[in-house]
């Protein structure tokens, strides 16, 4: 489609080739035309969009512009719009409307952005496939059958379909990365505490962050630079100096030192795959970067590890879904000789909570009671500072990492029936959030084996070093297009 980046359309918008307007509209036409098969949108601001474009063609009349004016963004429906729907994905919060706007969104706003829609996701953030929301599954944009990864899979499903710029997603562990690399789109986590979480309904508050999916590397750190940065309502946040992102996607990358964790490389990972993602790691030598092997030896606690913590947290994040303050309330009556307040509780979430929300909730709420407690939640806190412990030691001796996002690509749609095997295919996803170091995944190519879906790698850094992870994606993409 015309003016696909935000780069693109910005470019026209400053030479008078387009408007705000014109951008919004061409967008809500691609969503009329592919939403109802797609599913990515769960609800679209129409009015909203167009108004707010509106004025920023206005302003701009006026001289007054703004760096994200014209940019069309989705937003994961886990992150608070005031006056918007949010549900989470979730029969819990099918009706909740939200009373105040995330950071994240009001430092959007402010920049120039243009909101179009609340995108599909798994509940609760809850899932690899975008298969557990109450609202239905999202499509993979290439192959309806498959699924587009998760949780934040209606955010990459519409950049990929071209239904928007960019959107939001939340990466609790893998879900901005891994969708993108199944759909082909670029997907960015931050460090943890470089972007606000307030306004983000938590899962797993430890693990948690905010970042953006769009069609290129430019296009992420264009974002970054206005997502980024300390904010009063979120005490996580770090004050640490925010650089120039955009500027680090054109810096050169000779004398780089990029290490391959040999873990990532393992029997699970597909052949093919693999052999694309060597041909990345030669055209960064042939840039001038240095390529070694390098270990991190916990990896293949990350599953297990991971699972405990962020079941555990979830199990106490989601204990104030209870019927009584907000969200769904069960309309049943108690049985005569039942508690009214006990029936309340159960009921609700029976009826709110989706399988695999009941499924981490049960498993997180076991791991945190006193039998199990030391066995499971303080020994996976353990395993988590030496998985830590491992990647900065790494980077004592390289730059930067980089690995696959994921065993093979996208998968045929049913995977939730097997949670174990959705699990695990998180392997090399989840080690980053534990750590709390920032990733960034990018497309390389499709498939060689019908039906050719795209495949993406994925590049780690040392913590706030974003910089870096943007400076490698932007030349690994630049050879690609070459």
């Amino acid at each position: 489609m015309k003016y696909k980046t935000f780069a693109a359309a910005r470019q026209a918008l400053v030479h008078g080739e387009t408007s705000c307007e014109a951008l919004v509209s061409s967008f809500l036409e691609r969503i009329d035309a592919r939403n109802d098969d797609l599913n990515a949108f769960l609800s679209v601001d129409r009015d909203g969009a167009l108004n707010h474009a509106r004025y920023l063609d206005s302003q701009r009349q006026r001289g007054n512009e703004r760096p994200l004016d014209g940019l069309v963004l989705g937003v994961k429906d886990t992150i608070s719009i005031r006056g918007q729907q949010l549900t989470c994905g979730s029969k819990m919060l099918a009706d909740f409307t939200s009373s105040y706007d995330a950071t994240v969104i009001a430092r959007l706003r402010e920049a120039g952005a243009i909101f179009i829609g609340k995108t599909n996701c798994d509940a609760f953030g809850m899932g690899s496939t975008n298969e557990t929301s109450y609202f239905g599954p999202v499509a993979h944009p290439q192959q309806a059958d498959y699924v587009p990864g998760g949780s934040s899979g209606g955010s990459a499903a519409a950049v990929a379909a071209g239904l928007c710029h960019a959107a939001l997603g939340s990466d609790t562990g893998g879900s901005v990365r891994q969708p993108a690399a199944f759909c082909g789109a670029v997907g960015l986590k931050p460090t943890y505490g470089r972007v606000s979480r307030y306004g983000l309904v938590a899962y797993a508050s430890s693990l948690d962050t905010i970042g953006p999916l769009t069609h290129s590397v430019q296009d992420a750190a264009t974002l970054l630079g206005c997502l980024a940065g300390r904010d009063g309502h979120d005490a996580t946040t770090a004050s640490v100096p925010c650089p120039d992102y955009s500027a680090a996607c054109s810096q050169p990358i000779d004398g780089l030192a990029v290490g391959l964790p040999q873990e990532y490389f393992d029997d699970a990972l597909d052949a093919d795959i693999e052999r694309m993602i060597q041909a990345q790691v030669e055209a960064l030598q042939d840039a001038g970067a240095t390529v070694t092997h390098v270990s991190l030896p916990h990896t293949a606690y990350t599953v297990p590890t991971y699972y405990v913590l962020a079941t555990a947290e979830a199990s106490s994040n989601l204990a104030r879904y209870d019927g009584v303050r907000y969200g769904h309330r069960t309309n049943t009556a108690p049985p005569a000789d039942a508690d009214a307040l006990e029936h309340l509780y159960r009921q609700t979430r029976t009826e709110g909570f989706g399988d695999e929300v009941k499924r981490r909730i049960m498993v997180g709420t076991y791991t945190l009671s006193t039998g199990a407690y030391k066995a499971y939640y303080d020994k996976a806190q353990r395993v988590r500072r030496l998985i830590r412990n491992d990647f900065d030691r790494v980077f004592d001796t390289v730059d930067v990492l980089l690995a696959p996002v994921t065993p093979g690509t996208a998968f045929r749609k049913q995977a939730a029936d097997d949670p174990l095997a959705m699990y695990r295919s998180d392997r090399y996803t989840v080690a980053a959030n534990l750590a709390g170091v920032p990733g960034l995944a990018l497309p390389i190519g499709a498939h060689p084996t019908p039906p050719h879906l795209p495949v993406g790698l994925q590049l780690l850094g040392r913590p706030f070093d974003e910089a870096t992870l943007l400076q490698v994606g932007a030349h690994l993409e630049r050879a690609n297009a070459a």
